[in-house]
């Protein structure tokens, strides 16, 4: 099928005006693994670059279970309620089989999803690592064009691999659950030296003395890391939320402006942004080399080396030498 010509112009000028059709045609497009959609979006990002508007970045994690959706939807309800601007871009796990994915967030998040200060964007992870899609970041960028005042970055779910959105976001906030002290064990200690704030959520009912001890647990926890330099005392601090009863919800948001704006004022979250669009950069050229690695005659001698360590008859290491040597040319 011939490429037919994107008006890369009048779709970034959509965008700027925050129409929500043309932002969610632009985020399909960042997402199209074609090559012809690719030089589009290119150009697309290009003609957003200047001038810069900036969003409030909000990456959110937790365990699975922990009420990830319905704390979106309840923070995100609270946000508009400030005639705050809200886009949520949710990460939904592909499946390893068929590669497709549920794409359930919007429908979980009926309230919020008709909110006309709202706009909730859920994109499969694909078969990209660290809890967001492969072109999450961008997405935020188109975002950040379209005007929205807060970025909700809803990750798969909480785990070694699951901080890629610590990447891509000022703030970083680990949702847990309730739980008995032997919990505890169960988190990463790498994912909570990069939390921001620890939102113990369910903080309700017969939950809610269960949700007080392991938000005490967790705070003991975070007074035995070392302080970040990017950190004013007290942080990072963890605290209880119900995104049922929308309780706690408008501290939790005061402590998060409070640290945005302590960082700002320190030049943190400028430099920050500036050592994230580094890492990007080295992650897409990664990418890059890969899929060229994947094409053509490098894919044909990576098969032949394949089929040679299959057979039992070159062992990996040799192999791998072998094919670093021939991209060397």
């Amino acid at each position: 099928m011939p490429h037919v010509p994107l008006d890369i112009d009048a779709l970034a000028d959509g965008v700027r005006t925050g129409e929500r059709r043309a932002l969610s045609r632009a985020i399909t497009l960042i997402e199209s693994t074609r090559e012809d959609h690719r030089q589009d979006a290119i150009a697309l990002l290009e003609a957003l670059r200047e001038p810069k508007r900036e969003a409030l970045r909000i990456g959110l994690s937790g365990t699975p279970g922990v009420g990830k959706s319905t704390f979106v939807e309840s923070f995100g309800t609270f946000l508009t309620a400030q005639d705050k601007r809200v886009a949520v871009l949710a990460v939904d796990p592909s499946s390893t089989r068929s590669g497709g994915s549920i794409l359930g967030d919007k429908t979980r998040m009926d309230r919020l999803a008709r909110d006309p200060l709202a706009f909730i964007r859920p994109s499969p992870s694909g078969a990209h690592l660290g809890g967001v899609a492969r072109r999450t970041r961008e997405a935020v960028a188109l975002c950040e064009a379209a005007g929205f005042d807060v970025i909700l970055i809803e990750t798969v779910g909480v785990g070694q691999s699951e901080t890629a959105v610590a990447e891509m976001s000022d703030l970083f906030v680990l949702l847990l659950a309730p739980a008995g002290g032997d919990e505890l064990q169960g988190v990463k200690r790498g994912i909570m030296e990069m939390a921001d704030l620890i939102l113990v959520n369910k903080a309700d009912g017969d939950l809610k003395p269960a949700a007080t001890r392991t938000c005490a647990d967790y705070a003991g926890a975070l007074r035995l890391l070392r302080r970040r330099p990017q950190d004013p005392d007290g942080f990072p601090k963890a605290l209880t939320v119900s995104a049922l009863e929308e309780d706690g919800l408008s501290t939790a948001w005061d402590e998060m402006t409070a640290l945005d704006d302590w960082r700002g004022a320190q030049g943190h979250r400028a430099r920050r942004r500036k050592e994230q669009a580094l890492y990007w950069f080295g992650e897409d050229v990664r990418r890059g080399l890969l899929a060229q690695l994947e094409a053509g005659a490098a894919q044909d001698r990576l098969s032949a080396l394949g089929a040679e360590v299959e057979a039992g008859k070159m062992t990996v290491a040799e192999a791998t030498t072998r094919m670093l040597d021939a991209l060397k040319g």
